[in-house]
């Protein structure tokens, strides 16, 4: 979750109407109500993500779970993503040349 929270540092928190909401941490151990809750979010799996609408009942299921997700404005969940698109583009490859340089001679 530190990569998240030092990430959130580097985008603007502005009103959103959707929320992008990523479970970070799994269900296993943790309560009922909690489960149950995250299965209304249709969060089944860790490190998923989905959307949701920033209405007054699902902020409230939010809080209830917020140890265990974070929690992603419109803006912060498109520059993440291009920040990961530019991560996994394709880079120039790298040409080692063994031979020796043909400027000093070696006897």
């Amino acid at each position: 979750m530190n990569a998240f929270k030092a990430f959130k540092a580097c985008v603007p928190i502005e009103w959103s109407p959707n929320l992008y909401i990523t479970l970070v941490r799994g269900m296993p151990g943790t309560r009922r109500l909690h489960r149950r809750t995250l299965e209304a979010l249709r969060l089944r799996k860790c490190n998923r993500t989905v959307m949701q609408s920033n209405t007054p009942s699902v902020r409230g299921m939010l809080q209830q779970v917020k140890r265990l997700i974070v929690i992603e404005t419109e803006e912060m969940y498109k520059a993440r993503q291009e920040k990961m698109a530019n991560h996994r583009a394709l880079r120039p490859p790298l040409v080692i040349s063994h031979l020796p340089r043909s400027g000093t001679e070696s006897t």
